[in-house]
């Protein structure tokens, strides 16, 4: 069970704990990472400036920061997707890149996902926006950063964050077992070298543009008809382990 504070009945996605109690307990194998990270000028300079956003009466979401490691242990992840960093509305970031809350409208970014599930694997399209049966099920779903203001895109972007996810990325490329990892956009697809740089070459990487209706259908890759689905489902099958249910 994780130790992260929940947020009350009727409190919204807010960040209302001070940001360094929250990391303190970050879960389980994740958490050598983070501590390690959080003593670094990185993490002290990042932790300065979220509690002067919180003084200064900023909105700032998630409320769950860290949700992402909690669902997904690093032990068990076998798919990464990687975002860049949390909605900046209220009750729609929730600590996990692309999803949503249940109940809530799924993005157009999101919807456009969902979409090429339904598209890629001949299936009925997920009824919800809510990624958690993604994230139990060892899809690691990471943004960048970690943090935003409300509607305040990349507000804490170059921060710090930075710093913490790619250590947390080179760690799963360095971990045994191969690894999908999936990069949409030339944010995620900047983290590409560092992929291989500490898989040695034995994952597969999928590149595509990000799923935004700005982008999804424009070449030079488009996301729509990218078939990143079917095909982690053919890798997970090529290592004899089980596949992603994406209707989850």
């Amino acid at each position: 069970m994780s130790l992260t504070p929940r947020p009350a009945v009727g409190v919204s996605n807010r960040l209302i704990e001070p940001l360094a109690e929250l990391l303190a307990l970050a879960p389980g194998d994740w958490a050598p990472l983070v501590h390690a990270w959080m003593a670094t000028a990185d993490g002290q300079r990042l932790l300065r400036f979220v509690a002067q956003r919180q003084a200064s009466g900023a909105t700032i979401y998630p409320a769950q920061v860290l949700r992402a490691l909690e669902l997904t242990p690093r032990s068990a992840v076998r798919v990464v997707i990687l975002g860049q960093d949390p909605y900046h509305g209220v009750n729609q970031a929730e600590g996990l890149a692309f999803s949503v809350p249940a109940g809530t409208r799924p993005p157009p970014s999101l919807r456009n996902i969902l979409d090429e599930i339904s598209r890629g694997l001949g299936c009925a399209r997920p009824s919800s926006g809510h990624l958690g049966g993604w994230a139990r099920q060892g899809v690691l779903l990471l943004n960048t950063v970690l943090t935003v203001e409300d509607g305040s895109p990349a507000a804490h972007a170059k921060r710090g964050w930075e710093a913490l996810t790619d250590a947390l990325i080179a760690a799963t490329a360095s971990d045994s077992g191969a690894k999908a990892y999936l990069l949409w956009g030339a944010h995620a697809q900047a983290k590409a070298p560092l992929i291989e740089a500490s898989g040695g070459g034995r994952h597969r990487v999928l590149l595509a543009n990000h799923p935004s209706p700005l982008s999804a259908r424009r070449p030079p890759l488009p996301f729509m008809g990218c078939n990143h689905f079917s095909l982690v489902r053919d890798f997970l099958a090529s290592l004899h382990t089980p596949p992603v249910d994406w209707s989850l």
